[in-house]
């Protein structure tokens, strides 16, 4: 039997691993472009009959992936919103994105200090201070307004 790809550890019992998002697109070789464009893998292109197409693309070092298409979501296209990836270094990250033309926000924490609030508000410009650590965060949107978040983490908290 020949093997392909590589295999992953199998789940364990009561584990539970966010393996794919679905996002609502309304052109889907659009969509397609937009994320290849970004770096992010291909993993499949599947148009399994009319009406019906899965397209699979892994942002790089996730073990998460997105899944867009026709037939696959009756969400409404650019409905995702908080959509988040976690970098490393924020600016190298928006640097990056920004380099592939695509139009990514300034650095921003929340007012709060933790986390984000929804949409823009209680945003406040600039890093969260000293980068603390998923404090500080960049946003983004593929052509149909699905919101993506970039958020930095040089140290993770225990046990995450």
């Amino acid at each position: 039997m020949t093997s392909v790809g590589a295999s992953s550890p199998p789940v364990k019992p009561r584990e539970m691993r966010l393996e794919v998002v679905v996002v609502p697109v309304s052109d889907v070789d659009a969509a397609k472009r937009f994320y290849v464009s970004l770096g992010w893998r291909l993993d499949a292109d599947l148009a399994v009959d009319d009406g019906y197409r899965v397209v699979q693309l892994t942002p790089p070092g996730s073990g998460c992936s997105i899944i867009f298409g026709t037939g696959v979501t009756s969400a409404a296209p650019g409905s995702a919103e908080g959509l988040q990836l976690t970098v490393y270094d924020l600016d190298a990250a928006r640097a990056e994105l920004a380099g592939r033309g695509v139009d990514v926000s300034e650095p921003f924490h929340d007012t709060t200090g933790i986390f984000h609030h929804a949409g823009s508000e209680g945003r406040v410009a600039g890093a969260a201070p000293e980068h603390a650590d998923y404090g500080s965060f960049a946003a983004f949107s593929d052509p149909d307004g699905n919101g993506w978040l970039l958020q930095e983490i040089k140290t993770r908290l225990p046990g995450r």
